[in-house]
């Protein structure tokens, strides 16, 4: 099993277009304004298929994933 991953959202890029939250309504939804509001934690590994394709079909790249840290006890 691979390290779980989360999304990562540049605010600075994001235009609010809201095609992430379309994608992926389990964890993304959106504010007044139009912009992504992401679910904490990691990606459920069933919904990974859809989170990957929610990041490349960003218009403005402004979303990612990346794997967490684990922390050592």
């Amino acid at each position: 099993m691979s390290a779980p991953q989360q999304f990562v959202i540049d605010r600075i890029k994001c235009d609010g277009r809201g095609l992430c939250a379309e994608l992926l309504p389990e964890l993304i939804r959106l504010d007044d304004w139009g912009y992504p509001i992401v679910a904490p934690g990691p990606i459920p590994e069933h919904l990974l298929p859809l989170a990957e394709r929610a990041m490349e079909d960003c218009p403005v790249l402004a979303i990612a994933l990346r794997r967490m840290e684990r922390v050592k006890a």
